[in-house]
């Protein structure tokens, strides 16, 4: 007959123990969440937008901003506002802390395991000795322990991991949505500059022709062959101009300030050499659908993940009306001599779990309740704000191309007649079939409808650099030109 060998004690305890930490591990692995089952609010918006005449064109959040716009000056000013832009920098910073937040949440669900060590000595009087005489006792102990873990059997602390999870996606979402938010506006601030180039470039050539006029003038009021009324009058409209151009100068300097601060270092820009209607630089979008666009803006989907967390906070809150257990345990060696601290015989162990219900606390469960149910139900008014915000900049941006084209031609087209009547007046007045008030009232409309016909070209462009941010646009591709942290493992 086989003899059975028993195995040391201590190795027995042991098992015992590592056997008991196993099964809270896998007791604990099936907790459920008492959050309410997530779903995506329905969106209130139409299902299509208005004026979206077109199915042709790119998709807006997989077109890449330096595919998108084709001025290499422009590319240069986004990559340096990408880099250096505070507010965005700050927005990334943002995210590094959700994410550190969410790694501080989630250790909460394992077991802290610490080295302990302790030394402690003690003298029992004479009265209160057990054996009669004063003792001196000394202890010594080392081993590991973990203190006041608590057992998530109701999933309060997944429940707190989760929503610090979506805080922390929120957080990622919303800082690509500020880069996006930054592509555009920097965009718009080299437009408006180019915009006041050229309208600077028509004023400059205004003032040499009017300068040339009042020297003509002034000679003809010196031989006095034309009246001084008329020579006031040429005097007039350049001043008019030279007015219009130092207006435009301050405006060019102050705009160039501004995008100065997109930028986040300082910004030398050239005066452009081309008109408005040579830039090609844009490329046609495709609006798409809404229930596309709910997926492609990442103000939408950080709105959602707040959402998601809020609602994840109401799990956190049920599970606090039920008990809550604890654990105190510890393994290792103790002794009344250092030398004999790990000695065999010498070792110990302690298990203390402990269990607290709430009976009374004055509401303060209930009250959490309700408050974690009302985020959610702010979150769930916030998310269908969010989309009815994007359905509307989208549609405005859609009506903003469909109008100003329209308004284009008719403009382009009250120039060429403004540029007729100039010269049919200045004609007239030179044949002196009328006097030169109409010729100053023709220069003058002249060059109002040509500022305006150069507003009007940047609003088109700046129209489509609107309608490109309010799609997600570079939405699939800006992680790679902006350091977005990444995602943390759950």
């Amino acid at each position: 007959m086989k003899k059975t060998i028993p195995l040391p004690q201590a190795r027995s305890k042991y098992q015992h123990w590592q056997a008991a930490i196993a099964a809270l591990y896998l007791s604990l692995a099936g907790c459920q969440s008492m959050a309410p089952d997530y779903e995506r609010p329905a969106a209130p918006v139409a299902e299509h937008f208005p004026q979206a005449e077109t199915t042709l064109g790119t998709d807006a959040a997989s077109l890449a901003w330096q595919d998108y716009f084709a001025d290499t000056t422009l590319q240069g000013l986004i990559g340096d506002a990408l880099a250096n832009n505070r507010d965005l920098r700050s927005a990334i910073q943002r995210v590094e802390g959700a994410r550190a937040l969410y790694g501080v949440q989630r250790a909460d669900l394992f077991p802290g395991l610490n080295a302990q060590g302790s030394f402690a000595r003690s003298r029992t009087p004479e009265d209160l000795s057990l054996i009669g005489r004063p003792m001196v006792l000394s202890e010594y102990r080392a081993g590991f322990g973990i203190s006041n873990w608590e057992l998530d059997f109701w999933g309060r602390i997944r429940s707190l991991r989760d929503s610090a999870l979506e805080t922390f996606l929120a957080a990622e979402s919303s800082q690509r949505a500020s880069a996006i938010s930054l592509v555009a506006q920097v965009a718009n601030s080299y437009l408006n500059l180019r915009e006041l180039d050229q309208r600077i470039q028509i004023a400059e050539k205004t003032i040499e022709s009017r300068k040339e006029s009042v020297r003509i003038f002034q000679r003809r009021f010196d031989v006095g062959s034309t009246s001084k009324l008329d020579l006031k009058q040429v005097q007039a409209l350049l001043a008019q101009a030279q007015t219009l151009l130092y207006q435009l100068q301050q405006s060019r300097a102050t705009e160039l300030n501004a995008l100065t601060v997109l930028v986040g270092k300082p910004v030398e820009l050239a005066p452009a050499g081309h008109a408005f209607s040579e830039t090609k630089m844009l490329h046609q979008l495709k609006p798409g659908l809404p229930s596309e666009v709910l997926t492609q803006r990442p103000d939408i989907i950080a709105a959602e993940h707040i959402l998601k967390s809020a609602n994840a906070n109401i799990g956190a809150a049920r599970a606090a009306f039920f008990p809550r257990v604890t654990l105190t345990t510890s393994l290792g060696t103790a002794s009344r001599e250092l030398n004999g601290l790990f000695d065999a015989g010498s070792h110990a162990w302690s298990f203390a779990p402990s269990i607290s219900l709430p009976i009374f606390d004055g509401w303060r469960n209930r009250s959490n309740l309700e408050f974690a149910e009302v985020r959610r139900d702010l979150a769930v008014t916030s998310y269908e704000q969010t989309i009815q915000t994007a359905f509307r900049e989208v549609a405005d941006a859609l009506a903003a191309q469909h109008g100003i084209r329209q308004q284009l031609v008719s403009q382009q087209e009250m120039r060429d007649a403004q540029a007729e009547r100039a010269r049919l007046a200045k004609l007239r007045y030179d044949h002196g079939a009328t006097s030169y008030f109409e010729v100053l009232d023709a220069e003058r409309s002249l060059l109002d409808v040509e500022q305006q016909l150069v507003q009007m070209q940047r609003a088109l462009f700046s129209s489509q650099v609107s309608l490109y941010a309010a799609l997600g646009g570079g939405s699939q591709s800006i992680a790679t030109t902006a350091p977005i942290v990444r995602q943390p493992s759950n």
